[in-house]
């Protein structure tokens, strides 16, 4: 009997084994949408448009951008994690969409980026910049921090609620020990028109998206969250020069894909779109734009890092007792 069932259950595994290899020989059998959880124009809708064409070249068919915003990302997330698991449906995902979200908004939300979709790789890290209004009378991020603690509470940041941003400006004003106001914004673009206009004071955002009004002068940049300085920003500090270190982090970006999706589909959108950065990285094509390749070096590779960021975030989380219900 146990030889009958051994048997049965071997033939399972070759059927389902085969299948697999014969959907990733396929596939992609039609266009494949790359889902971003953004408006246009921010660092997670730059990466994509850029590896677009070349992704489309590598697996044969056309790789369509599809920005969907809304919810933080959220929407996004539920788009795609619900789609039929066959590597036709992939996302853009962040450092919020997909390690801080599910920490935030697990109570509403119908599905969970940690549970229901699977890493591919990652492809950018990007550093921030801790930024000031030209209104706001400081060089440095320690007067920075000294005229908001000068007016306690007087002074406000912007950054999308619950985003890498907004955490991070609480765990650097927590460190500092002063009091600002958060003021929820929809995204990068919204934040900094809103710092250049003096509207709001400081703030936490990628170099990607700044890094045009830091050199015209709109806008100052008092730190950045990288290990060593920019060789485009030689006199911004790092966090530990600035007197913050450990503070901070890198607006990462992924591939992400239906947690069922079939692993040899996995694998294969993972080798193309790997070959396909690199290409990108050798042209000088992702450096120009302030967005520092940083790769995968398994699917595994990327859960793990993407499960090893929500845990970290999680500290900052709790210590400010923060839900969005």
């Amino acid at each position: 009997m146990r030889a009958k069932i051994s048997a049965a259950a071997a033939t399972m595994l070759t059927a389902l084994v085969f299948t697999q290899a014969a959907s990733a020989q396929n596939y992609p059998m039609r266009p494949v949408r790359m889902v971003v959880p953004f408006a246009p124009g921010g660092a997670t809708d730059i990466i994509a448009r850029i590896l677009e064409p070349r992704l489309s070249q590598r697996l044969g068919q056309q790789v369509v951008v599809d920005n969907r915003a809304g919810a933080a990302g959220n929407i996004a997330v539920e788009l795609v994690a619900t789609a039929a698991p066959d590597g036709h449906t992939l996302l853009v995902g962040n450092i919020s969409t997909n390690s801080i979200n599910p920490l935030l908004f697990s109570k509403n939300m119908s599905v969970n980026a940690l549970k229901d979709l699977a890493g591919v790789t990652q492809l950018v890290a990007i550093p921030n910049f801790i930024l000031g209004s030209p209104k706001v009378p400081a060089n440095t991020l320690k007067e920075a921090m000294d005229y908001a603690r000068s007016r306690n509470g007087q002074l406000n940041y912007g950054a999308p609620l619950g985003s890498y941003s907004h955490l991070d400006m609480l765990a650097l004003t927590a460190r500092a020990g002063v009091k600002m106001l958060h003021i929820p914004t929809k995204g990068a673009g919204e934040t900094l028109t809103n710092l250049i206009r003096g509207d709001s004071h400081i703030n936490i955002s990628n170099v990607a998206s700044n890094a045009g009004p830091v050199r015209a002068g709109q806008i100052k940049a008092f730190a950045v969250t990288s290990e060593k300085r920019l060789a485009d920003f030689p006199n911004v500090p790092i966090m530990a020069e600035a007197g913050f270190g450990g503070i901070g982090s890198l607006n990462w970006n992924g591939i992400f894909a239906p947690v069922k999706t079939p692993r040899a589909v996995i694998d294969k959108i993972f080798r193309d779109t790997i070959a396909a950065m690199k290409e990108l990285e050798a042209e000088g094509l992702l450096s120009k734009r302030q967005l520092p390749i940083s790769l995968s070096a398994s699917p595994k590779e990327s859960d793990d890092y993407v499960r090893s960021e929500a845990k970290r975030w999680e500290k900052i989380i709790k210590d400010n007792n923060l839900r969005i219900d």
